[in-house]
């Protein structure tokens, strides 16, 4: 069911706005059948409420849904979800902020809720981890996987011949121990980039491909694309995936493709999904030019055995659990409950020592069963809060205790007794607009807290500040929901 809200109750409709459909129709048309926009450039409000509860849509769209709906975009901008392939972290999102501090690119700058942005891989807990379905396979189907796999048989990630510039040296390593096969597209003459000892099959339609896929033992990623579906789909079909290190991570400061995206995110490999959340036996991420290492990889990949392994967060009811209960929990259109001001003395619980409580066997804090908490989702019984080192993100602070940050948590410890019962010493508090908040300086015991709630950032990070960190716990194969979610 979907959930409904208050500008949208008497509808029971979803709407999904993609480049797909404005290829097909005018967005005029669209913006006027779908929206219930008069035509115009949004010199006219909506004639009448939504007759929808959500639109999925991607950054194109939301530009052209800006440009079409004028003031009224801002009005029912709750109501958006964004398709985000990499990620947008709140620094970048919020315009004035972004402008203010050099965060603003093309893609960020929309004031949206962080979580209302949608990403295929669970990068940026700021985002909303959406995913896809990856085909699953039988128990029938893995024993004939199995028993048909070529141990010495490995498919290229790696369909433009571009990709395959430079890569010759690692490819003669592999080839000592394996037959190589490609997939480079090519009209009439075998693309030179690929070497000769490389069968190549050209660009194959994806029945084949899985085919291919389904013989194989290897499946050797060229450090790019990055974070494609691609990986997942071979490791689906029992190949072990190889694929690089990157050292140092490429992100927006290094690397020209990741420049002008809205992330400060790092990544570590090609896939760091697959590096992080699935790992050894069915993901190897070596340095490629390290031979010795590489080499030393490739006779391990021969020796191990592996079954076809599929996350349970990318099967269809794995999807289908994590959407449904962003659809039921999931209201960026309810009022928000204002942030506390720094100089306010009044606790959530009405006591000095607030709500807070040691958890057993652990340097963090959580939500004191006695004390009523407020409505939320994920639940505060999920809250387990954590102090960051300098220069290290709320991101990494979580996942130092084996949790993920949680941004929904930063209201109810963005307060001045968060700070207290996390021992903290404060000469002053100060309440601004700053990513790192709420935070605090151990040399100038200086405390901060957040003003903006737009600016609740699990990603940000200061070599002057340790951070207050929201971190909960997760449910197996499904990073997205913590155990209380559901």
């Amino acid at each position: 069911m979907v959930k409904q809200p208050r500008a949208a109750q008497n509808s029971s409709a979803e709407a999904v706005l993609s480049d797909s459909l404005s290829h097909e129709l005018p967005f005029v048309v669209l913006h006027c059948r779908f929206l219930g926009v008069p035509p115009g450039r949004g010199s006219c409000p909506l004639t009448g409420p939504l007759p929808f509860d959500l639109i999925y849509t991607d950054y194109h769209g939301l530009q052209q849904m800006k440009q079409h709906m004028g003031l009224s975009l801002k009005k029912y901008k709750c109501h958006i979800r964004v398709i985000d392939t990499f990620g947008t972290e709140p620094a970048y999102n919020h315009e004035e902020y972004a402008t203010l501090h050099g965060y603003r690119t093309n893609w960020g700058y929309w004031n949206l809720n962080s979580r209302q942005f949608m990403t295929m891989f669970p990068h940026t807990p700021d985002n909303s981890f959406m995913g896809f379905v990856s085909e699953e396979l039988n128990e029938t189907e893995k024993l004939n996987i199995q028993r048909n796999k070529v141990d010495d048989m490995a498919v290229v990630y790696g369909k433009e011949a571009s990709m395959w510039k430079g890569k010759e040296k690692f490819l003669q390593i592999l080839h000592r121990y394996m037959e190589i096969h490609g997939t480079v597209y090519y009209e009439t003459q075998r693309p030179p980039e690929v070497p000769a000892f490389v069968k190549n099959h050209g660009l194959l339609p994806q029945q084949e491909l899985q085919q291919l896929l389904r013989k194989a033992k290897l499946f050797i990623g060229f450090g790019f694309p990055y974070e494609g579906p691609a990986p997942l789909e071979a490791i689906a079909n029992g190949c072990i995936f190889l694929q690089p290190k990157f050292n140092p991570p490429h992100s927006s400061l290094n690397h020209e493709f990741f420049r002008g995206k809205p992330t400060s995110r790092e990544v570590s490999s090609q896939h760091p999904y697959a590096e992080q959340y699935i790992g050894r036996p069915h993901v190897m991420t070596v340095d490629y030019n390290n031979s010795q290492e590489f080499d030393s990889a490739i006779r391990e990949i021969m020796r191990t055995k592996v079954e076809p392994y599929l996350p349970y967060e990318y099967t269809c009811e794995g999807m289908l659990e994590r959407v449904h209960a962003y659809i039921q929990h999931q209201d960026f259109c309810a009022p928000d409950i204002p942030l506390p001001l720094a100089n306010s003395s009044k606790t959530r619980s009405g006591s000095p020592s607030g709500p807070f409580i040691a958890l057993p066997n652990s340097t963090g804090l959580g939500w004191s069963s006695s004390v009523s908490a407020p409505p939320s989702w994920p639940p505060l019984s999920a809250l387990q809060l954590f102090i960051s080192k300098e220069a290290q993100s709320c991101v990494e602070a979580c996942h130092h205790e084996g949790l993920v940050c949680e941004p929904t948590f930063f209201r109810f410890i963005n307060t001045k007794e968060a700070l207290s019962r996390s021992e903290v010493q404060c000469e002053g508090v100060e309440t601004e607009m700053n990513h790192i908040f709420p935070a605090f300086s151990v040399v100038r015991k200086e405390c901060g807290l957040q003003k903006e709630a737009l600016l609740f950032s699990c990603a940000g990070l200061s070599a002057k500040y340790r951070r207050l960190c929201p971190c909960r716990d997760f449910r197996k194969g499904q990073v997205a929901l913590c155990k209380d979610c559901l």
